[in-house]
């Protein structure tokens, strides 16, 4: 293994140390620096105290050399000292603090590269704060700064993996200026591999019901963008930062909105403001808005765009895939399997599209994983499958390959009544199931219930411009 050699240490060379640690290279330390002695020794890191410039105390082989104390002149004279012992090997050098013309000049004369980590950081700075005044990052930044206590980050309610990412990352932005954030969602995590992923990588929200808004100084939205719909906020509350991919149905209010539809994800407009502001996510969020993104464009294979691609190549040599296989196969819920049956069973098939009514849930989240098996029926572009619990009828529906905007179906047919939204190959529905209240003594709430949602689906779906065709589908036998 190629042996590393640090010759002097200060906060750069402690890094360097974390660094070759992480890599399980082999490293030797020399410095005369007492307190850095100590600090390496007591990390197992093997320590020579002595004059990191005296090529004596150097071992017989070095395959790269770092030179990394805070002193200039002894990085430059540490550095030539190297040079001549070991000629073929790397040298690497720090700078070293306020460091002369000279001085700066001497190293990269010896040296294969040299470090300037206050360049870096400039650069970083510049970089993102040089730009255009409009620029995204720029203004969610100076909106940020303009709080004057915590931010509430807020996820639509029972939030799918790419709304707890984007939350959490949001979070960690908002952190870059020293704003407090706390992410939080109404409702429930009740999918079995939302869960997973909340637990594997011990992600850390708040639920909505421990929240007092009066805590706060300002309210961002993730994922959605109307305080109120969908999330468990009052209607119309004041927004500040409003980030999504789904298309708005109306106006959006907040001092700083990026909605992006053409995006397959808002985990992508996260790792995008991350990455402009040069901060490198932690393992769990990194996993997390790899999730997130891989999710909601299924793996890549819908609605997605070149950002996704970029942000999920960033993304993925920080991810954790041993976790993310573990999240990906979670046992399934017998109420998942129960939903599914009646899905199939209930399926009402006109053309290429299949609604199907499953009576009362106990959990919601089934009807999205109903909704995406359906598209498994021979012929089958848009599905939706609807039912009802604690006195609210949800609806989830999906299409592939079809010429449609499932989104604005469902909004045509159900807004009206409830609150719907999405895009073009995804999206939900809620309505008041008290809408219904006259129940005919000759039929069953369920049958009320699909005779109504199912109705208006469908009516909606003759006046859409483009309509699915096709012949209608069997159910694979295998």
């Amino acid at each position: 293994m190629a042996r590393r050699l640090l010759l002097g240490c200060s906060a750069v060379g402690n890094t360097l140390v974390d660094r070759s640690r992480e890599e399980g290279v082999e490293l030797v330390a020399i410095t005369d620096d007492t307190g850095w002695v100590s600090t390496l020794r007591d990390r197992n890191v093997a320590t020579v105290e002595a004059d990191p410039t005296d090529p004596s105390a150097y071992p017989d082989h070095a395959a790269v050399v770092l030179i990394a104390s805070d002193d200039p002149a002894r990085n430059v004279a540490a550095a030539e000292a190297a040079r001549e012992r070991y000629p073929d090997a790397m040298i690497v050098a720090h700078v070293g603090t306020n460091p002369t013309a000279a001085q700066g000049s001497a190293l990269e004369a010896v040296a294969d590269r040299v470090v300037d980590p206050v360049e870096a950081l400039a650069a970083r700075v510049r970089e993102a704060t040089d730009a255009d005044g409009d620029e995204l990052p720029v203004r969610l930044l100076s909106t940020l700064r303009e709080l004057s206590g915590p931010l509430l980050v807020v996820a639509h309610d029972n939030p799918d993996p790419d709304a707890i990412a984007s939350a959490i990352g949001l979070a960690r932005v908002a952190d870059v200026v020293g704003v407090p954030a706390d992410p939080c969602y109404g409702g429930e995590i009740a999918h079995q591999e939302n869960r997973a992923m909340v637990n594997l990588l011990d992600l850390s929200l708040s639920t909505f019901d421990d929240i007092d808004l009066d805590d706060y100084d300002g309210v961002a939205l993730v994922d959605h963008s109307r305080a109120g719909i969908n999330d468990s906020l009052p209607e119309e509350y004041p927004v500040d930062v409003v980030v999504d991919h789904h298309p708005p149905r109306g106006p959006v209010a907040g001092s700083f909105v990026d909605i992006r539809p053409d995006a397959g994800a808002t985990s992508t407009l996260i790792e995008e403001y991350l990455s402009r502001l040069g901060v490198e996510p932690e393992r769990e969020l990194a996993t997390a808005l790899l999730y997130g993104i891989r999710i909601d464009t299924k793996d890549f294979t819908r609605s997605t765009s070149i950002p996704d691609f970029e942000a999920a190549a960033s993304l993925s040599p920080l991810a954790d895939e041993s976790t993310l296989e573990r999240v990906e196969s979670p046992s399934v819920s017998q109420e998942t399997l129960r939903v599914l049956a009646n899905a199939i069973e209930g399926r009402d098939v006109r053309g290429s599209t299949v609604a199907s009514c499953v009576g009362e849930i106990s959990d919601r989240d089934t009807l999205a994983q109903a909704a995406e098996r359906l598209l498994d029926l021979d012929g089958v572009t848009v599905t939706f499958v609807y039912g009802y619990m604690d006195g609210v009828i949800y609806g989830s529906a999906r299409s592939r390959g079809a010429e449609l905007d499932v989104g604005e179906l469902l909004r045509d047919a159900l807004d009206p009544v409830g609150s719907a939204g999405g895009h073009a190959t995804m999206a939900g529905a809620q309505v008041p199931l008290g809408i219904l209240k006259e129940v005919s003594e000759s039929e069953s709430l369920p049958e009320v219930v699909e005779a109504f949602v199912s109705g208006r689906f469908f009516e909606a779906l003759d006046d859409a411009p483009t309509q699915p065709t096709g012949a209608p589908p069997e159910f694979p036998t295998e």
